[in-house]
């Protein structure tokens, strides 16, 4: 099986996450997997790979390529997850007899592929042809994300000094870490932060900024071990990318910001549902103005109250079971076994 994604500190790694937790249930059931594509810049995400057993070879990006590195690589399926790679490529694969699945946000891109997979809330995807997977009981969550899955959402605690983390994608590359991070101290609660770095430049940003008295400051670098982290804190502020669902299956309280434009509508959908609090865009958040404010404020009522935490809470984990890629191996296996067996006759 093979997953073509890329990662690296100005395409984060969503693609990468989201492909790995398939990877991961496929390798479970004794499929062999490999990943190609371009995985620069993020070491921690290589050593996932690695960790795994999961081969990482050059990302082909043609039709024509993709199409010889599945015949050299004997490979029966291809996971396209990709913004970039030339949409005729789907098409390419099917027609050499490689089963393909094409994981979407919304826009299949006129790929022609076997299978479609858009995990977002509400999903309506309208796609040329094959069978599109939609919605949040179809996300792709990696072993340790399901593996510390509570038995039930988080219950209504308040507390003096909330521990908050702050993290947004695997190398933050709009830049978000900073400007949240003051938003969150201007708010004057009490609270212990924690944000997640994911370049060099924002621990400069950060280092800059002064807590007020009951609040600290501590910033770490990206790992491997966010569930954990994630677990440990009262209110989780992050990116409306990939990392939302991770967010749900915890049913961790989280406050969502939209710092791209393709995570726009999956922002609007997700807040909308009560899933998590919107702060707004990023762009707005970072200006003086009255979206400032109102962040600024959203902020401060989940800092002071356990029971509006804990109903995000509720929402959240009740949205996402953690059993995304178990649905979706077992529609992409069934899909090669129905297209082996119309090869033979």
């Amino acid at each position: 099986m093979g997953l073509r994604c890329d990662a690296g500190p100005w395409r984060g790694v969503g693609h990468l996450v989201r492909c790995l937790a398939l990877g991961e249930e496929l390798l479970r059931r004794g499929v062999p997997v490999e990943v190609f594509g371009s995985v620069d810049g993020v070491d921690w995400a290589v050593d996932q790979l690695l960790d795994r057993g999961i081969g990482l070879c050059p990302g082909p990006d043609t039709p024509a390529g993709l199409v010889d590195a599945a015949r050299r690589h004997h490979l029966d399926a291809v996971v396209l997850d990709s913004y970039e790679l030339d949409p005729a490529g789907a098409g390419a694969l099917r027609a050499a007899g490689v089963t393909t699945l094409a994981i979407v946000d919304g826009d299949p891109r006129g790929q022609d592929a076997d299978l479609y997979l858009d995990q977002n809330v509400g999903a309506t995807t309208v796609v040329p042809g094959g069978r599109l997977l939609a919605g949040s009981a179809y996300a792709l969550l990696r072993d340790s994300v399901v593996a510390a899955r509570p038995a039930a959402p988080r219950p209504a605690t308040d507390v003096d000094r909330p521990r908050v983390l702050a993290f947004f994608g695997g190398t933050d590359a709009a830049g978000a870490a900073a400007p949240l991070a003051r938003l969150l101290l201007s708010t004057g609660r009490p609270m212990e932060l924690t944000v997640v770095v994911g370049r060099p430049e924002v621990a400069a940003d950060l280092a800059a900024l002064t807590p007020a008295p009951g609040q600290s400051l501590r910033p770490v670098p990206p790992t491997g071990g966010l569930p954990a982290l994630i677990d440990a804190a009262d209110l989780v502020v992050s990116a409306a990318g990939t990392s939302t669902w991770e967010l749900c299956c915890l049913g961790a309280p989280s406050a969502l910001v939209c710092v791209v434009d393709n995570q726009r509508e999956a922002y609007h959908r997700v807040v909308g549902a009560g899933l998590a609090a919107g702060l707004g865009e990023l762009p707005a958040l970072t200006a003086d103005g009255d979206r400032a404010r109102a962040g600024a404020g959203t902020l401060a009522r989940l800092l002071a109250s356990g029971r509006d935490r804990a109903a995000l809470s509720a929402r959240a984990w009740a949205a996402v079971d953690g059993l995304g890629r178990v649905r979706v191996a077992d529609a992409l296996l069934d899909t090669v076994a129905r297209r082996g067996i119309e090869r033979v006759y």
